[in-house]
């Protein structure tokens, strides 16, 4: 028998993983924030999460920072089939760009039935949020120097318009757009693009009011002179829908809409950094409900597959980045494991209509949330969400990191910090009421130790 022929001897177990322990494992190598927490990949349920070294049970409402949108132990994805099927597109790495699979064409069918936009019909796929905006940012220099050539204009188009407190990524181009903590961006080398003020607004009755608010003129205004400035150096506008990283901020629909007709005067694109917001806020998309128009749209996180959607003005220029050969690309182009699991938990989605669900179950959480605000002013306040991406602020920003641990490790209920002061929930889109209720019950018996 030839060598390339030899059987090769197959493991007659699975190794035990609990032989040593792995957060100390992996502390001592790997660069990380780990919880001392080791999910058990077998077992949990909904919200539920179990520790495999000792089955201590926890009450999630990370999902992995908000990458599993079915929760744990979704039956959907516990099928033989469907196993079968991660099983097969796991037994080798095809680089996805170049060589054609029946499973990344199911994935990106299923994809633009489910949570497709036809006015955005060109779709770029590749590992990674950070990467998705930044190839969004090339489309965009790409777009806008074709522009300007086609006009006679020698200016390559090479600037971004960003908010402050946004968060895009933290390498390449996204670093010089990312302003949360500053540790995150300190000391290394950045761009000096133009940032504007993010006029994150509180609800309540501003939210609603017809005009443009004292704040949002102010930071319309910072636009306007950003593009009279730069001029035709300006490529794009970026900006997340809800700020996130930035503390679960809601810019009103009537300011982006005014940033958006801008953009429109001045032929620069608009980037929807959907990483956090997609299949999270009641909708496929965050920017449907504020009625907004995005030329690009960058998602990740519960898609499962990172990438952006591209079209609008973008097909204004038949040889756009999307079309141009080689003009953006990678080797992988994205997970063909990934687009196995992605497509699954897309027909789980619309077939059980996970995003009606998920709107009524943000009702019902917002609602617990602004209760809990009533019973606890002097600790926190702002209870706020659209769908199921929520969140309440404290007034001491140590109070916040405080609830954190003792949720954790007291009434074992996971949340996650939300900029400087918030806390934020991030449950499943087949979150149930009860265990959105017992996770405020628990922030509740928290915020009692507290004080």
């Amino acid at each position: 028998m030839t060598a390339q022929h030899e059987t090769v001897q197959q493991p007659t177990s699975v190794p035990d993983q609990r032989a040593a322990d792995p957060v100390e494992a992996l502390k001592s190598q790997v660069t990380g924030d780990l919880m001392n927490i080791v999910a058990d990949l077998d077992a949990g349920d909904g919200c539920r999460l179990r520790d495999v070294r000792d089955g201590t049970g926890y009450l999630d409402l990370t999902m992995f920072f908000s990458s599993a949108p079915l929760g744990h132990g979704h039956p959907g994805l516990r099928t033989p089939e469907f196993e079968a099927a991660l099983v097969r597109a796991s037994r080798v790495k095809p680089s996805n760009p170049d060589f054609a699979t029946t499973e990344q064409a199911r994935f990106a069918a299923t994809f633009r039935r489910v949570v497709g936009i036809d006015a955005l019909p060109l779709l770029f796929f590749i590992d990674g949020g950070t990467l998705a905006v930044e190839n969004a940012l090339k489309v965009a220099f790409d777009w806008k120097t074709k522009l300007n050539a086609r006009r006679g204009v020698g200016v390559r188009g090479s600037r971004v318009l960003h908010l402050e407190r946004a968060f895009h990524g933290r390498s390449g181009y996204t670093m010089s757009l990312t302003n949360t903590d500053p540790n995150k961006v300190r000391d290394y080398p950045m761009f000096d693009w133009p940032r504007i003020p993010s006029p994150a607004v509180e609800p309540g009755e501003r939210w609603d009011a017809a005009e443009l608010l004292p704040e949002e003129e102010v930071a319309l205004d910072a636009a306007r002179a950003a593009l009279r400035r730069y001029g035709a150096e300006v490529a794009c506008f970026v900006y997340e829908p809800i700020q996130g990283e930035g503390g679960d901020r809601h810019l009103r629909p009537r300011f982006l809409q005014a940033v958006e007709a801008l953009c429109r005067e001045h032929d620069v694109l608009t980037v929807a950094d959907e990483v956090q917001t997609g299949a999270l806020t009641g909708r496929a998309w965050a920017h449907q409900a504020l009625g907004l128009e995005p030329d690009l749209v960058a998602f990740g996180k519960r898609m499962q597959v990172c990438g952006v959607m591209g079209g609008r003005r973008v097909l204004e220029i038949a040889d756009n980045a999307f079309r141009e050969p080689s003009r953006i690309s990678s080797t992988w182009g994205g997970s063909l494991t990934d687009m196995v699991r992605a497509t699954r938990i897309l027909e789980v989605i619309e077939a059980e209509g996970l995003f009606d669900h998920s709107r009524s179950m943000g009702e019902l959480l917002l609602g617990e949330l602004r209760d809990l605000a009533a019973e606890f002013p002097a600790l926190v306040h702002s209870a706020r969400g659209r769908g199921l991406m929520c969140a309440i602020s404290f007034h001491d920003p140590a109070d916040r990191d405080r609830a954190l641990a003792i949720a954790r490790d007291t009434h074992h209920t996971l949340f996650l910090p939300s900029g400087p002061d918030s806390l934020r929930a991030r449950p499943p889109l087949s979150a149930r009421p009860d265990e959105l209720v017992d996770a405020v019950a628990a922030l509740r018996k928290t915020l009692a130790d507290l004080t």
